[in-house]
């Protein structure tokens, strides 16, 4: 038998018995990096797989590898909504926010461990970020629901923090090691680290979409893979110019997310599984090299500093923060609880044992106690923690069925999908009566599991799910159609023109957009625009009502098809 056949049967069992250890992490109230990290240590030398892995250097690049896969996952799965809302203190977080953590730590280990403090620090630095795989597993497949605002400072914290912890690593190491002075070359590096990292991410996320969506591919299932390799395409031009990889791999997976581009619905199914498989991996990789009765040695050392850094650390990081952008006590309760640590700091615990540190042992074991009481603790209490403090959220309807357009090109057109919640203006109403945009397409309906073909008599029910075809363009009319509130304030409608069918009627238009025209509800506008305009209906300038401007867009004989409305300022009495 070659070595590698039996490495791949390894590599194969290893993995199913990931996967499979992931559906005992609910009923165990563990988090999966928990399971995996066990996974690992029980197939090493000192567990019952006998698996010899002593290999720092294999270790930081799968490590590594596996981590910009995730952390690009994490970025498409960001909307710029989320950071547009909490940028700031999300930002606060990820920078100072590390740093504070990183000082309290180091002081506390230095003198626990009785080291010197530039190697108490090196330690404080390792654990000062959060962990974005850990925190989106949570967050994203626990079943925990809290609100948008809160989630997305927790996940966009957690996922650009790792630049600045990896920096602080780095450049102490080059202090203790390379002798490089504190100051101008500290700066220049955080400088090369986050400015090379966040430009080379937005440029080529910018590029790739460009050339995705420009490109034919010979296969589809050749986009995903490609897409893929824009993310490490931007990781290994950052990291090799003496850029953060990490941002860069981040921002590129944000700008990509967050742009139309082809088979875009499968490129999403396709990372998503890729990222698992690199979390499965990393973790039961790092797991392997770890000695668990190394563990023991330090096992008093480790709960002292990790309660230090739970409960001192990132408390005094995230409170004074916090309050400056007004979020509520219990907020800033759960986000200070919420300081997962995982694969990033035992990645760079290897970087001393790569150095050649003469504590560097000691520092990788300490590190990794750490990571597994602040995984544990904090993992596990966090559903409890976040219904204690009331921030939990019901959850939201689930759809039962998913489309996708899956042409090659530019295309003028987006799928959306739209969820009846509990008091729907659509609630009861026939799908006919829903006044929605000349060139929207209703393809589906699903309710439960049952899958509803959309007819005009079909009678809409909360807990429906619509699955839309339309145009970008068109997009806020049909939120407003299918908003989750009971009236339709006009003040919601942008000052775009909105085609409408000529069948539409006057009171369907007034209960979907707020509109009332003041004439018969059960004239449709073809019939209010043939009564009022008479012969004049291609050559008028339009029909003017409720200050909205009706004009014809299209006819077929005599019958006007589509209906042009624009609603105008209230202070104007005239059309457009």
């Amino acid at each position: 038998m070659f070595s590698i056949d039996r490495l791949i049967l390894l590599a194969a069992i290893l993995i199913l018995f990931g996967i499979l250890s992931s559906k005992l992490s609910a009923r165990l109230g563990l988090p999966v990096l928990v399971l995996f990290l066990l996974t690992g240590m029980l197939a090493g030398e000192s567990g019952i797989g006998g698996i010899a892995f002593d290999s720092p250097q294999a270790a930081h690049a799968l490590g590594t590898l596996a981590l910009a896969m995730i952390l690009f996952d994490g970025g498409l799965q960001t909307p710029v909504s989320s950071i547009k809302m909490v940028w700031r203190p999300a930002s606060l977080l990820a920078t100072l926010g590390v740093l504070v953590t990183a000082l309290v730590t180091g002081v506390a280990a230095a003198y626990i461990l009785d080291l010197p403090l530039l190697e108490g620090l090196l330690l404080g630095a390792i654990v000062g970020s959060t962990d974005a795989a850990a925190v989106f597993s949570l967050l994203r497949n626990a079943g925990i629901h809290i609100n948008k605002r809160l989630k997305s400072t927790l996940e966009i914290e957690s996922a650009s923090n790792d630049p600045m912890a990896i920096f602080l690593t780095v450049g102490l190491l080059e202090v203790l090691v390379n002798d490089m002075p504190f100051g101008l070359g500290l700066l220049q590096l955080f400088v090369m680290q986050m400015g090379l990292g966040a430009v080379v991410g937005l440029l080529v996320g910018w590029v790739s979409v460009r050339v995705i969506n420009r490109i034919q591919l010979v296969a589809s299932g050749l986009y995903p893979v490609m897409v893929a390799s824009c993310g490490l395409l931007a990781f290994g031009i950052a990291a090799n110019l003496g850029g953060s990889g990490f941002l860069a791999v981040f921002l590129a997976g944000v700008v990509l997310g967050n742009s139309r581009f082809v088979f875009q619905r499968g490129t999403f199914l396709f990372h998503d599984g890729l990222a698992w498989l690199s979390q499965i991996t990393m973790f039961v990789v790092l797991g392997l090299l770890v000695y668990p009765e190394s563990l023991l040695e330090v096992w008093w050392q480790g709960l002292l500093i990790a309660a230090v850094l739970i409960l001192v650390a990132r408390p005094l990081a995230v409170v004074p923060m916090l309050r400056l952008f007004r979020f509520s006590r219990n907020e800033i309760a759960l986000v200070s609880w919420v300081g997962l640590r995982g694969s990033v700091p035992i990645i760079l615990a290897i970087f001393p044992l790569m150095f050649g540190l003469p504590n560097a042992e000691l520092i990788f074991n300490v590190v990794f106690f750490v990571v597994l009481i602040s995984a544990t603790l904090q993992g596990s209490t966090l559903p409890l923690v976040a219904r204690r403090l009331g921030l939990t959220e019901p959850p939201p309807a689930a759809p039962a069925a998913t489309l996708e357009i899956t042409a090659v090109g530019d295309i003028d057109a987006d799928i959306v999908e739209y969820t009846l919640g509990e008091h729907p203006r659509a609630d009861g109403r026939l799908l006919s009566q829903m006044a929605l945009p000349d060139d929207t397409v209703v393809a589906m309906i699903t309710r439960g599991t049952t899958v509803i073909p959309p007819r005009g008599s079909t009678r809409l029910q909360q807990g429906d799910h619509l699955f839309v075809v339309l145009k970008p363009e068109t997009r806020p009319f049909v939120d407003c159609v299918f908003a989750q509130v009971a009236e339709a304030p006009r003040l919601d409608l942008p000052d775009t023109e909105l085609r409408l069918k000529g069948n539409t009627r006057v009171e369907d238009l007034r209960h979907s957009y707020g509109i009332d025209l003041a004439v018969e509800p059960q004239l449709t506008l073809d019939q209010l625009l043939r009564r009022d305009l008479a012969e004049d209906l291609k050559d008028s300038g339009g029909l003017v009502l409720d200050n909205v401007c009706l004009q014809v867009r299209g006819m077929i004989g005599n019958r006007v098809t589509t209906v042009g409305l624009r609603p105008l300022p209230q202070a104007e009495d005239t059309p457009l």
